[in-house]
Order: C-alpha cells, then structure tokens, then sequence
C-alpha cells in the first residue's frame, strides 16, 4: 500500500496546511531558479560554445527539465511528503537510495545558498553605485553573511511571509528583465546597437545548428539553470490542494522559466554579438553588468537590480528544500529527531532551517578563505548532485506506478517513458559532467587536486561523506532501514485523479 510505511507514523507536530496557494507554489519554484542570475551566469559560456544556437540550447535544456517534472507531479499525487524525492525514492526503490537522494538534496542548498548571497550583495551595491563595497570583500562576505542570517529568519517565522517576499522579488526581477529585452530588441531594431549587433533569427532556435561536440557542453549548461523550480514541490504539506497544486507549480515553472530565459536570450545574443559575449565568457554573471550601461545608459541600475533581486530570491527559497527533506528525513528516523523540530508558532521546521544556513555560512567563508575560484568550483560540483536527484526521481516514477503504466497511453508517456527518457538524459550528462570535471584545466582553480579537477574532487567528498553518515546512521538506528519499497496503490492513484480534476 502507498502509506504502509513508516508504521509509527509521524510526530503530531505538523507544518501548517493550507498555508499558500498555487500562484504562491509556483512563484517560489521561479525564484529558487534565480533567473536573472543563472542566465546570466550561462549565456556568455553557452555562446561561446554555440554561438548563435544559444537559445536553441536553452530550448533543448528545456526537455529534461519537462520530463522530470512530470515524475514529480504524479509521485506528488500519491505522496505529498515535504521530502519529495527523499520520501519518493524511499517508497519506490528503498531507504539506501532514499537516503542518498535526500542527503544530494540538502547538500545542494549548503552548497549555494553563500554564492546567492554574494552575488544579491554585490550586484545591489553596484545598484546604488558602491562599487569599492563590492570590490571589499571583507564587507561583501560580511553582508553576505547577514544577509542568509535575515533570509534565514523569514524562512522560519512563516511560509505565509516567504510567500509575500518572494511575490515582491519576481515582480521585480521580471519587470526588470522585461525591460531590458524590450530595450535591447528596440535598439538592435532602430540600428542604434553595438557593432556586433544581429537582427534575431528564427533559425536561433535549432541547437543542433553549430553541430559537433561543443553541444554537449552547452547543454551542461543550459540544464542546471532550471535547477530549483522543485522547491514549489518541497511545500506540498503547506499549499492548498497538496496533491496536485504544487506539482502543477514545478510543471508550470520550467514553462515559465523557458519563456523567459529564451527571451532573454534571444535580446542579449541580438544586442551585444557573439564574439562580445565569447569574449567576456568567463566574467560569468557580471556579463549582465557589462551590458547594462551599454543597454540602458543612466538606467543601467535596472539590469543589476534584475540579478540581486534573482539572487536574493533564490537565497530564501533555496534554502526550503533542503530544511523540507531534513525535516523529512527526520521524521521517517532516517537523521536524528532533533531535525524534525517544528516551531510551535511558526509550524516551520525551524532546527532544520538554521542547521542549513549555518552549515551553508560556514562552507562559504571557509572555502572564500582558499580562493574565489574555489567558491566557483563548488557551485560546479552542484551539477552532480542535481542531475543525481532528479535522474532518481525520474526511475523512481515509473519504478512506482510500474502496475499502472499500461492502464492508457497517457500513463504510460507521462509516468513512464517520459520521466525514464528525462532520466536517461540526465544520466548521459552526468557522466559527461565527470568526463570534464577530471581535467583540472576545466576548473575554475585550474590548478589538480589528488590528480583530478576541484569541482569533481568535492562531488566525490560529499558523496563519499554522505556513504559514511548513512552508513554510521544506520549503525546506530536500524529503524529507518526496515521499510520496504511498495508500489503505488490503485486505489489512491484512482482517488487522487477524480478528486483533484487530474493532469496537468
């Protein structure tokens, strides 16, 4: 049966139902992704691999993204768990895999919650013009820090407050974003652009258009940008209509995510050129900056303003799915009960929450203190745990609701092949993603460690850490590791759908 585990059942302290909506769900799942600053950070890259193709590549990126959102809607259905693909994984192919799923996931927000910061500190002190603030980095870290510690406090006094936070920070990254594109496509339009200047293509579309091998590269790039819209998922205990509402929100999510960031590209790419942007590749997110005088002459604040409001967003709600599945995962005896402590006003998982950002503080100044450049490498290791989770989460779908696959065509697309193929693709990137992080000339470092690159070296320590925990855990408290994996029940499935209206 779906609900047969976890026979002693969950402490009565619970979090609060009902607490936001849909539009809610969906406007934290867009602001986990950041996307003012992911796109940022990737176009340059993406560009210089691609050239032209670039929004192309942000299309096909799209795909996998799709696939794997769909799992999440339907497992979702069966399980609303605030653990996602913990308490999932868990029910469909056991704890051991449950497990690893869940530490990949929590240690996704450790690793970037102190970059997020950084960048909404820096690119609102270049707003207001305190560029030798930004250039300090004893002050930036340190505002970086305060900054986690606040975001942090807005985490735990309510999803309710996190709701109206984040409803301020998209309106005003998108209204930003908007006008930027408009600017930019008029000015490439009247001719008063840079000299590199190209009127938009529909051509621009095709990824495949530069051909050979530097597609896989881009695609790297372009998948990880749409990480963290799953975070409307992470809520599910908390949204009205739990068993299909905040799956509707991760699906219509990576949609939105799609509009924007192939608008986006398609202004950048047209405005500033393909050898600009090849160029100043490595600058990352600061191509936004580059831009933004060029762009919007005195308004240049506006374009900066678009990424320390993404990144700011993306600080608070990265930090949900993290604190969810340690919730989660205490619950089900799987971390120490301390973890599962809800707030008794509040009804948050406030211990959780602070473990997260403290540990996450501490990874950011610790590692600030090696180099830059070691910052970058971490958030390049995130890649694989990302395509881990969700690649797990896709096998745990069909491996689920393997008994109703057959049951229509639809079923069988949208629960099974389709998160399977999702799966399939984000496995072929993961190893590709090894492949590339072996060679220390990839990193941003550039420099070996243990013969290999930085960003790999700290993707094998965190999994390898993860095995050891797991393993210890287990030691000390078997419970967790006497469930057993089920298949999703007929009845509940049939349930869900007639209630709740059906797909999405």
């Amino acid at each position: 049966m779906a609900r047969s585990i976890a026979d002693a059942g969950p402490p009565p302290d619970s979090l609060k139902p009902d607490a936001i909506g849909f539009v809610d769900a969906l406007v934290i799942g867009l602001n986990s992704t950041s996307p003012a600053y992911s796109l940022a950070a990737v176009i340059g890259p993406i560009v210089a691999l691609v050239g032209l193709y670039a929004p192309g590549v942000l299309v096909a990126s799209f795909v996998p993204m799709l696939l794997i959102a769909s799992a999440f809607f339907y497992l979702n259905k069966v399980d609303q768990d605030c653990g996602t693909t913990f308490s999932w994984v868990t029910r469909a192919m056991g704890p051991w895999a449950g497990w690893l799923g869940g530490w990949a996931i929590t240690m996704t927000g450790v690793l970037v919650v102190g970059s997020l910061a950084d960048v909404a500190v820096s690119f609102a002190l270049l707003a207001f013009g305190l560029d030798s603030w930004a250039d300090n980095d004893f002050v930036r870290q340190t505002l970086a820090v305060l900054l986690i510690l606040v975001m942090t406090t807005v985490c735990v006094i309510g999803t309710e407050l996190s709701a109206k936070v984040q409803n301020v920070l998209i309106l005003a990254q998108v209204a930003c974003l908007l006008a930027f594109v408009v600017v930019a496509l008029y000015r490439v339009y009247a001719g008063t652009g840079t000299s590199g200047s190209i009127e938009p293509s529909i051509r621009w579309l095709n990824p495949f258009g530069a051909g050979g091998g530097t597609l896989t590269g881009a695609l790297l790039l372009g998948v990880f940008i749409y990480w963290g819209w799953e975070s409307a998922v992470n809520l599910t205990e908390e949204v009205e209509d739990s068993a299909t509402a905040p799956g509707k929100a991760g699906v219509w999510s990576t949609v939105v995510l799609l509009v924007t960031y192939v608008s986006v590209g398609f202004a950048v790419v047209a405005y500033a050129g393909t050898a600009f942007l090849a160029e100043n590749a490595g600058e990352e997110e600061f191509v936004f900056a580059l831009l933004a005088d060029e762009v919007m002459g005195g308004w240049d604040w506006v374009v900066l303003l678009a990424v320390s409001t993404s990144a700011l967003a993306s600080t608070q709600t990265t930090i949900i799915p993290a604190s969810r599945t340690a919730l989660s995962m205490a619950r089900r005896y799987a971390l120490p009960a301390h973890f599962g402590h809800i707030h008794p006003r509040f009804r948050t998982p406030d211990v959780s929450t602070w473990w997260v950002a403290g540990v996450a503080i501490a990874w950011y100044v610790v590692v600030n203190q090696i180099s830059t450049n070691a910052l970058f490498d971490s958030l390049t290791a995130l890649s694989l745990l990302i395509a881990f989770y969700y690649a797990l989460t896709g096998v745990a779908c069909a491996v689920y609701y393997r008994r109703h696959l057959t049951e229509s065509v639809r079923h069988f697309v949208l629960i099974g092949l389709g998160p399977l193929v999702g799966a399939g693709l984000l496995a072929w990137l993961l190893v590709e993603s090894v492949s590339d992080m072996s060679d220390p000339a990839n990193s941003y470092s550039g420099v070996s460690w243990f013969g290999l690159g930085p960003p790999l070296v700290i993707g094998i320590g965190i999994a390898v850490a993860g095995v050891v925990l797991m393993v210890v855990w287990r030691l000390m408290s078997p419970a967790f590791w006497s469930e057993r994996p089920g298949v999703a029940d007929p009845e509940l499935v049939h349930n869900v759908h007639n209630v709740h209206g059906g797909e999405f």
